[in-house]
């Protein structure tokens, strides 16, 4: 689904951005707080979407079990 890969490249970007601002270390106490809060809301909705393309290739790469689909050997098309 093209916009689950849309919103986790932007939660991703915002993760990142949040990440930079942090370090430079010119955020006050609160402002640091709430970025640090938004950061783990941001890392959360990327760790989802992320197990949500796992189960998918798992159910394609064995529909019968998906919970102990192995990877396709390299050699394989």
């Amino acid at each position: 689904d093209t916009s689950q890969i849309a919103r986790f490249e932007a939660s991703l970007d915002e993760l990142e951005r949040l990440v930079q601002r942090m370090e430079q270390g010119e955020l006050s106490l609160d402002d640091s707080l709430q970025s640090f809060e938004r950061g783990v809301a941001l890392y959360r909705d990327c760790q989802g979407a992320l197990e949500e393309a796992r189960l998918r290739v798992n159910v394609l790469l064995d529909p019968g079990a998906p919970e102990t689909a192995q990877p396709l050997p390299p050699d394989t098309p």
